[in-house]
């Protein structure tokens, strides 16, 4: 009897199984994915086969040498385009390496523009992007809770619960928390 292959049903799954066909799509092997985003070949081989978890970090490098926004690429794994997106169906990843957590609110969809994630990083950590996925990305970042320090376009922001910042992603970029305050804000991108 012959087994049946099925479809990964974790996001976990499909997020390894995008990761491998984005590769292919390209032509690269692992050694030429790695030298190109500077991520180890293991670490990329582990991804691929699910043994290793992606950190924020890792998926910024993948999505850069895609020219992928990091929501982009999760979109992919991701399930459909629904109009009502209840909480509860929201998708949710987790770096546990960083204490980011992302909530697709309003996932990406091909007739739409925009895209809305709610992150929170927790207290005490940085996520440095090298490089934005692709150049000129429209963002709105708008602060729900605590305080974050976010370094854009060479400068850096300090931001509270209801500020918001708007600028084009052209460059890399840094955001932090304070060591004893997490942040809790809105990412629109379009």
């Amino acid at each position: 009897m012959a087994s049946l292959i099925t479809a990964p049903q974790t996001l976990d799954e499909r997020l390894a199984s995008r990761l491998k066909a984005l590769r292919h799509e390209q032509d690269w092997s692992l050694d030429e994915l790695s030298n190109r985003c500077g991520v180890s070949r293991s670490t990329l081989s582990g991804l691929e086969k699910q043994e290793v978890s992606p950190t924020a970090s890792i998926l910024g490098k993948l999505c850069a040498t895609y020219g992928l926004p990091m929501s982009r690429l999760m979109a992919m794994a991701e399930t459909a385009f629904l109009p009502h997106f209840i909480r509860h169906n929201q998708p949710v990843w987790t770096d546990p390496a960083s204490g980011f957590t992302r909530r697709s609110v309003s996932p990406p969809a091909e007739t739409l523009r925009a895209e809305v994630i709610e992150c929170e990083l927790a207290a005490g950590q940085r996520i440095d992007y090298a490089s934005p996925p692709r150049p000129g990305l429209e963002h709105h970042l708008i602060m729900l809770d605590g305080y974050l320090e976010m370094t854009v376009g060479g400068h850096l922001y300090q931001l509270y619960p209801g500020d918001c910042l708007r600028y084009l992603l052209l460059g890399p970029s840094l955001f932090a928390t304070a060591a004893n305050q997490s942040a809790t804000y809105m990412l629109v991108i379009v």
